[in-house]
């Protein structure tokens, strides 16, 4: 049996990213050496911009009109020509359209930072860019490249997830962020994998369960059971009210722990974990404790495992995966890995990978079930 769905689009589109990936690295082959090198060591000053823009909720002013810089920067309390300096600086990057002298208005890509979008990804943008992240970055990166510890530890004096226990605003964003993931990565994960062969879903790491209600609105007959933080989940209930179906939301329910420790039993083989984004922020032995703790849930009820990672090509990775890899380690003690290290994993845990699923997306599902 076969979880894949999709199978020819999922092909088509594999294919067409390697051919965008190939079309993309032409104009820096062109690019004099000295001239792309300078172009990717000020590359911040555009990931700063697009901040800024994005923290004064220019998008969201601009709504389906135009308007001058001077209108701008009178609503935002700022001053006019530095407003139109930015804005000409992100037009000429493809975000936003100056449509006439000192005049702005959204385009294609700006739309995606406006409020009123349900596929943006302001939170995202916040979120990377945010003092917590960019700190480590700047201060510690070269400190942890040398002695191997995590840059977020030596710049904030705490690992990532006890930062965010403590620091309500930032794990609040970062929770946003998460539940932003979609709009990267769109839904082939609950489109291009047979979730209907089971009745319910054990979303290990869910957030508010963004994740699972696209998977529920495909799938009438199943269910979810969202299992996260304690103050993550005991906010989304309220969260998603008014914002999905009742219907969808009447099939969802949460439950607060730490994936560490335990998670959810299951009842029979009608259940899967669900766990997407998760292993990659842990280090090894937390990813053996985490697969302990599933095996243990699971017992001998025929459960399956669902993860929704990257998978990084033995050689010549895509700059995709090393530029997440490269996040992990600034962030967390985990990693992006790669199909051998995965299955060394999973070897270990007393798991056996049944099906590596493909998406329409930069990840994959892998499936696994007790040996």
């Amino acid at each position: 049996m076969t979880f894949q769905k999709n199978s020819a689009s999922v092909y088509l589109f594999t294919i067409l990213v390697k051919f965008v990936v190939w079309l993309q690295a032409i104009p820096h082959k062109l690019t004099p050496p000295p001239f792309r090198l300078l172009q990717i060591g000020s590359a911040f000053w555009q990931s700063r911009a697009l901040y800024v823009a994005t923290q004064l909720n220019i998008a969201s002013l601009l709504g389906d009109g135009q308007l001058t810089a001077d209108a701008i920067a009178e609503q935002v309390l700022a001053k006019p020509d530095a407003i139109y300096r930015l804005l000409r600086m992100l037009a000429a990057m493809g975000i936003f359209e100056e449509v006439s002298s000192h005049v702005f208005k959204n385009n294609t890509l700006s739309a995606y930072l406006r409020d009123d979008q349900p596929k943006n990804v302001r939170a995202m943008v916040l979120m990377h860019n945010s003092m917590e992240m960019s700190k480590p970055w700047y201060e510690q990166l070269d400190h942890g490249i040398q002695s191997g510890e995590v840059p977020f530890q030596l710049s904030h004096g705490k690992d990532l997830y006890a930062y965010m226990d403590n620091h309500a605003e930032f794990d609040a964003l970062f929770s946003r962020a998460m539940d932003s993931v979609e709009a990267l990565t769109g839904n082939s994960f609950a489109t291009d994998f047979n979730w209907g062969a089971f009745n319910r879903i054990i979303d290990v790491g869910g957030s508010k369960g963004s994740k699972s209600l696209a998977i529920l609105k495909q799938y009438p007959h199943l269910a979810a059971l969202v299992f996260d933080r304690e103050q993550v989940v005991k906010t989304a209930a309220a969260y998603w009210n008014e914002k999905k179906p009742s219907d969808v939301l009447s099939r969802i329910t949460y439950q607060a722990g730490d994936l560490l420790e335990s998670v959810p039993a299951a009842k029979d083989d009608k259940d899967i974990y669900f766990l997407s984004a998760v292993l990659h922020g842990f280090d090894d032995a937390e990813c053996l404790q985490v697969l302990g703790n599933l095996v243990i849930a699971i017992a001998d009820t025929g459960a399956r495992i669902a993860l929704m990672e990257l998978v990084v090509p033995e050689l010549k990775a895509d700059i995709a995966s090393a530029t997440f890899d490269m996040q992990m380690f600034m962030a967390t003690r985990g990693r992006e890995r790669t199909l051998a290290e995965w299955t060394n994993l999973f070897d270990q845990s007393g798991l056996a990978l049944e099906e590596l699923i493909g998406l329409k997306s930069i990840g994959k599902i892998m499936v696994l079930r007790q040996k």
